[in-house]
């Protein structure tokens, strides 16, 4: 047996001499000499070191083991500079974390993550448990790997009182697999993940470049491709947002600039701040050669995105950036149908600098900081469109935030959302009128995410003063929430409360009705373009734009869904908006031309007598919440019919897209509350038909309301013998074994 354990240790000798020498020749296997293995990592550095083959044969088997796994997750280790190894707290399976162990039947092992001071070793069934319940359970998962408690001595914990470093209680804590940080609180372990994933860091050590592009996500809206980070959603402040739930916003604002360029083109776009430039490049790929798209913004990596945005669409780029360096492989900088330009500059200096007919401000919050500069250059006849996100502020939530931005005081009512509306639209009044240009609101909508407001500037002192006039105060009453515009003039009224159509002030002791504003008492909405967005809407396949714009036409007619009609009958041949008259589609060249200079000015002067008409029936401003208003203990009619009976009442009545349940009309809160009062069913009277139920005590019938005339006033003379009457049937009808006993 000597004999041939002395042979087979020759011939291995001589084996692993030929493998030497192969090694030497092209290299394969790692050179052995006399058992010792070194590493071709270490030759490559002419370091003389020997690792045992036993030691490289399992590092071996583990950065097999470990390849697997980094390629599953988004977690990679790029930087070659620095290698790292994951701390062996980060693993992905409880099963892992036992292989470290060792977990034997027969053998007591230590915990791998705990001290031999605070754990000692013990069989495998108790360590099993130990790991499950001690680690394993209360670890924070991030991509498919669980970074579990450790309480070895990785990091320093403050000394004893008597300054014992031994004797000092050993620190539980967590390894970042990010940044290799330990941070002590599960909790703040969770913040220090989620601020990680916030500032786009998900690889596997802190690098400050930006990601490569296969990290890039493709989202498609509109037939146009944009490539977003994956951070997207909460971006750093140096990367580029994209918020899917704003596709409503950017139909709107396309339908809009439909229309405009409907009118007249070629027609000078702006989209002020860029990000992705999902928006810019929606309206040059489906409008064309109708408009010239500029995409600006003051990001340089945004900017870099948008370039790139603009070749997965096949759109050649214009650049007009400042800089040193000009990139050939972006464009070359002809104009046609298909070209974009990219502009780097802060919005407020290329408003300045250059006139657009449409311009689109959407910054992060309040966009009341570039309103001057947007109205400097307009032209005539332009569209200002912005969208504001400040919605803590407009809401009623920050009122403070609201005075210091809009110079409005608000306070939090039924009606907010057409609150901050009109808030934001006399914002944009003012701005308008410091450069002597007067607006016309196309459309104001008022979202959950957003506030999108949409004018048409004309030029000129004159509609400049004719928009100032229309800011005034609002008169708002606390309790029964009524609500009336302050009345134009400076003199000071004795009694303002007066103005209110409520007697609250007489009945409640004190002061009852705030003073909000200034706001926007105008319209809201012009009907004739918003036909023509519909149309548009229709046209181009924007389907989630089509409801919003049919409730939105309703509204601004204040009429219900049952009458709307897509073409009116004074929107047959011509349409006027702010004095200008605009040709529809269906209307011919030849239905303009009239023999006679006189006759023809005749016929225009009376269709805009017609036109004038028919826009004189503004719709009535704010609208009430009919749960606001319900009676207790009172079934109320269903909404549709509820707008029928207060239209047989002989008022102006609709929906509105602020509130789901709130019914704009021109009747006075007393009389939307009769009309509600009388057609609501009692809740006790269960088998009582389903009908309108008189409460005679209760109607109050305004002597100058002609509509309220319907109403029947004989029933409200009963006498109390009468209610008393009434009020004991019920009673016994609703308990009669009680009245039986009796």
């Amino acid at each position: 047996e000597p004999a041939r354990a002395g042979a087979g240790a020759e011939e291995q000798r001589e084996e692993e001499e030929e493998n030497h020498d192969h090694d030497h020749e092209g290299g394969g296997e790692p050179a052995a000499l006399n058992g010792v293995v070194v590493s071709e990592k270490v030759k490559n550095n002419n370091l003389d070191v020997k690792i045992p083959e036993s030691e490289l044969e399992a590092e071996e088997k583990g950065v097999e083991e470990e390849r697997p796994r980094e390629s599953d997750s988004n977690i990679l280790d790029v930087s070659s500079d620095y290698p790292r190894d994951k701390h062996i707290s980060i693993q992905r399976h409880l099963a892992d974390l036992e292989k470290l162990a060792d977990l034997r039947e027969d053998e007591k092992k230590p915990c791998p993550l705990c001290p031999e001071e605070k754990f000692k070793a013990c069989y495998s069934h108790k360590l099993h448990r130990h790991l499950q319940n001690l680690h394993w359970k209360v670890s924070v998962e991030f991509e498919g790997y669980r970074m579990c408690i450790c309480h070895l001595s990785c990091r320093p914990v403050k000394p004893n009182l008597v300054g014992d470093q031994t004797l000092a209680k050993m620190g539980a804590h967590y390894h970042c697999i990010i940044c290799s940080a330990t941070i002590v609180r599960r909790t703040d372990m969770i913040g220090h993940i989620n601020r990680h994933v916030n500032k786009g860091e998900t690889e596997s050590r802190f690098i400050t470049v930006r990601a490569p592009k296969s990290s890039y996500e493709v989202v498609k809206e509109s037939a146009t491709d944009v490539q977003v980070l994956p951070n997207h959603s909460t971006p750093q402040k140096t990367d580029s947002y994209f918020n899917p739930k704003m596709k409503l916003n950017r139909q709107l604002i396309f339908c809009a600039l439909a229309v405009l360029a409907g009118e007249r083109k070629p027609i000078e776009c702006l989209d002020a701040f860029g990000a992705t430039g999902i928006m810019g490049l929606q309206w040059a790929k489906h409008l064309r050669s109708s408009v010239k798209v500029t995409i600006n913004d003051c990001n340089e990596k945004s900017v870099t995105m948008i370039k790139e945005n603009c070749h997965l669409n096949k759109m050649k780029v214009k650049l007009n950036i400042k800089e040193e360096d000009n990139d050939e492989t972006v464009g070359d900088g002809e104009e046609n149908s298909d070209t974009i330009e990219v502009t780097k500059m802060d919005a407020n200096v290329i408003m300045h600098l250059r006139s657009f007919d449409f311009i689109h401000l959407d910054p992060f919050g309040s966009s009341v900081n570039y309103l001057d500069s947007a109205f400097r250059n307009v032209r005539n006849l332009g569209i200002v469109s912005l969208t504001s996100t400040d919605i803590s502020s407009l809401y009623a939530k920050a009122q403070h935030v609201a005075l210091r931005h809009y110079g409005c005081s608000i306070v939090r009512t039924e009606y907010y959302k057409e609150l901050a509306a009109r808030a934001v639209i006399a914002a944009v009044t003012r701005a308008a009128a410091r450069c002597n240009k007067g607006i016309e609101v196309l459309l104001a909508v008022a979202l959950e995410h957003f506030v999108l407001v949409v004018v048409r500037v004309l030029r000129g002192p004159t509609p400049a003063d004719d928009s100032a006039k229309k800011v005034r105060y609002l008169i708002h009453c606390q309790w029964c929430e009524e609500r009336v515009f302050q009345k134009e003039g400076n003199m000071v009224e004795e009694n303002p409360y007066q103005q209110l159509p409520c007697d609250c002030h007489s009945s409640m002791p004190g002061k009852t009705a705030v003073l909000l504003g200034p706001l926007w008492s105008g319209t809201l909405f012009n009907t004739g373009f918003l036909r023509r967005m519909l149309l548009e809407a229709v046209q181009y396949g924007l389907d989630e734009a089509q409801p919003l714009l049919k409730t939105l036409v309703c509204e601004a007619e204040c009429t219900t869904l049952k009458h709307f009609s897509t073409h009116s009958p004074g929107d047959e041949n011509k349409q006027e908006e702010c004095g200008v008259y605009i040709k529809t589609p269906n209307t011919s060249a030849e239905s303009y031309l009239v023999h006679g200079k006189r006759k023809s000015e005749e016929m225009l002067r009376g269709a805009a007598k017609r036109q004038r008409a028919e826009h004189s029936t503004e719709h009535p401003p704010f609208y009430y919440n009919i749960h606001r208003h319900s009676i207790k203990g009172m079934n109320m009619p269903k909404l549709n019919k509820f707008l029928n009976y207060l239209s047989e009442a002989g008022y102006r009545v609709s929906r509105t897209h602020f509130d789901p349940m709130g019914v704009r009309t021109n009747a006075p809160l007393a009389q939307f509350k009769t009309v509600l009062m009388k057609y609501s069913t009692a809740t006790y009277v269960g088998a009582q038909a389903e009908g309108p139920v008189h409460l005679p005590g209760e109607i109050q019938v305004g002597v100058d309301v002609p509509a309220a005339a319907e109403i029947k006033v004989e029933e409200a003379e009963l006498a109390e013998d009468d209610k008393s009457r009434v009020a004991a049937a019920v009673f016994t009808q609703s308990y009669p074994t009680h009245c039986a006993a009796d």
